[in-house]
């Protein structure tokens, strides 16, 4: 009876080791290390003449960054801020010209092993910083055929300007679309302007932001500053001046407000006509002195608006009452009577296009700063470095 136990005891054993199944009692499994993480910067250790709005980027690989520290050679630190995977980082802080910056940084792997990184580069020294400006006030109200013109104190190259084009952005609360293009250069350097296909929308609000600073112009030149703007655009008035019908019609908003007699551009000669086309107001004085000469000089002249930079002008001349309505008689300006000028005096705005019919002689280049809306849709669009 004890020996038939014991065989079947031993059976049982036999069975248990044969199944395997107390082999995998106590046993452990072992999670291999997690693959160290890798940190790279931009611009790379060492590089040298990086120009100051070269963004600096260190990037983790199978990890996260942290611990960021960027100075400069007197320790002062570069402000910068992770990307929302803390696997980048980017600085948001200007750069300097001509200094030294270090960087210093750890990639982190899932095991929490950090794998540090230390670099150095240096930004170029410039030649000259070029001031931009804008030409509208922070905040101002203008006309619905208004342009946004960047004038810069100097000359900007040609194979600058596409890289300074990306740098401008114009954002606008209604749908305006519009174009940048570059016009010849004048007396202070290079300008680009900004006009819109159609005339502004009214009350379109529009924000212009120009990240200007370290953009190279060429030649060691390199932008001086970022500008910023906001405005808004007014109501919509649009003149109507007719050389062969002598009148001069205001619509506001889609309405005629006012038609006034007037006498245009004789024809006499070329310097004494009124051009054809799209002016746009840029200036007014309730009283101007004004020379043409050889036909005159230092005439007092009253409620003037100024609508091209060739001398074309809105303004109040008693002398040419008889005239306004059914003779063309003036050196180019558009007479009105001294009720009617200062009648629409009041109402003119840096902006507002005075579209000009009837006369031979288009408005052009020629004829002064402002011809954008002289050309084409397509023409102003060639004007761009980016097409």
């Amino acid at each position: 009876m004890k020996a038939g136990l014991v065989v079947a005891a031993a059976l049982v054993l036999a069975g248990c080791s044969g199944g395997g199944g107390l082999s995998a009692i106590g046993s452990t499994s072992t999670k291999p290390p997690a693959p160290a993480a890798k940190l790279a910067g931009a611009p790379a250790n060492g590089a040298k003449d990086v120009t100051v709005n070269t963004p600096v980027t260190l990037t983790a690989d199978g990890g996260t960054i942290k611990d960021v520290k960027l100075v400069d050679a007197t320790g002062k630190a570069v402000e910068g801020k992770p990307s929302a995977d803390n696997k980048t980082w980017t600085n948001t802080g200007h750069l300097d010209f001509g200094q030294t910056y270090t960087y210093d940084a750890q990639a982190v792997n899932a095991d929490g092993k950090p794998t540090p990184l230390h670099g150095s580069f240096s930004t170029v020294a410039p030649g000259t910083l070029m001031r931009g400006s804008l030409n509208l006030d922070d905040g101002a109200q203008v006309g619905v055929a208004a342009p946004i013109i960047l004038q810069f104190a100097g000359h900007v190259d040609d194979k600058a300007r596409a890289a300074v084009e990306k740098a401008l952005t114009v954002q606008s609360d209604q749908p305006n679309t519009g174009s940048w293009g570059w016009l010849p250069d004048n007396d202070q350097g290079s300008r680009i302007h900004y006009r819109t296909k159609e005339y502004w929308k009214p009350g379109s609000k529009i924000n212009v932001s120009a990240h200007l600073y370290g953009v190279p112009y060429g030649n060691n030149n390199y932008g001086k500053a970022d500008l910023t703007l906001g405005f808004t655009i007014g109501r919509s008035q649009i003149v109507k001046a007719d050389v062969n019908s002598h009148k001069m019609t205001v619509i506001r908003d889609g309405n005629v407000v006012a038609t006034y007699d007037a006498s245009m551009g004789s024809g006499a000669s070329q310097d004494r006509v009124t051009r054809s086309g799209t002016h746009v107001v840029t200036e007014k004085w309730q009283d101007k002195d004004m020379s043409n000469p050889p036909y005159y000089e230092h005439a007092h002249e009253r409620w003037a608006v100024r609508i091209s930079n060739n001398g074309e002008f809105i303004h109040a001349n008693p002398n040419t009452v008889g005239d306004q309505g059914n003779n063309n008689v003036t050196h180019g300006c558009v007479n009105l009577s001294t009720a009617d000028a200062q009648a629409y005096f009041g109402t003119a705005m840096y902006g507002d296009p005075v579209e000009v019919t009837g006369s031979d002689v288009a408005l052009s280049a020629a004829d002064g700063d402002l011809y954008d809306w002289a050309m084409s849709w397509e023409q102003w669009q060639g004007l761009s470095a980016l097409r």
